[in-house]
């Protein structure tokens, strides 16, 4: 399943328009305020999605029954774009374990690359929901490779993927091989070019957050 967030007219937009502008997304910390800002709506979207209980609650009034959340999902990041996404939903879910998972692509000599994986720190994500953030969903290699990883040493109770940007390709691989999981998208573009980077896109969204990098 995938969820376009861009589809209706609302502040999600706003924040892509000033990603994605040349002439904006240079301030560095403004870039990172409007994924974290992205991280935070998606939260609040997710978070209907997912499996309340009803607790009473003490007022100094009086008591009151409410629903809050049965279980905290995990909430799990591919470093090191996907930190500030990480950091909206977790501005949300404010009570969630979390995962970190080093994946990069490792460029090779032919122009190709190859999904390099690290290590992954983790809580315990059995039975329970776990939220990937990765701001960009290009071919959707990274993002399919990193839950198989996951998916070898625990069993979520369900997958939300959360990026800022996906391609339809990115979609479709990743709904081929991840159909279990629910893909949240601010916004969805149709091609990837030579070098499978979004377009239009917004760049390289790790380097727009953190400065360039050094290529291995």
């Amino acid at each position: 399943m995938i969820t376009n967030l861009s589809l209706k007219s609302s502040l999600v937009n706003q924040f892509i328009s000033e990603m994605r502008s040349t002439s904006i997304q240079t301030d560095r910390m403004r870039f990172r305020k409007n994924i974290e800002r992205l991280g935070e709506i998606m939260a609040y979207e997710i978070s209907q999605q997912l499996e309340y209980k009803t607790e009473t609650v003490t007022t100094p009034l009086g008591k009151i029954d409410m629903q809050v959340l049965s279980l905290q999902p995990v909430i799990g990041t591919i470093l090191r774009a996907g930190l500030p996404l990480h950091q909206g939903i977790l501005n949300y879910f404010d009570q969630a374990d979390n995962a970190f998972i080093s994946a990069y692509r490792k460029h090779k000599n032919d122009g190709g690359f190859d999904i390099e994986l690290g290590y992954l720190a983790s809580a315990d994500m059995n039975n329970r929901p776990l939220i990937i953030a990765d701001p960009m969903l290009a071919t959707g290699r990274s993002m399919v490779e990193t839950l198989q990883l996951v998916l070898k040493q625990f069993t979520p109770s369900v997958i939300h993927i959360a990026c800022v940007i996906a391609s339809n390709d990115g979609i479709a691989y990743a709904t081929k091989h991840l159909p279990q999981a629910h893909i949240w998208a601010a916004a969805v573009d149709r091609d990837l070019n030579a070098d499978a980077y979004i377009v239009p896109g917004l760049g390289d969204a790790g380097d727009l957050a953190f400065g360039d990098k050094m290529q291995h």
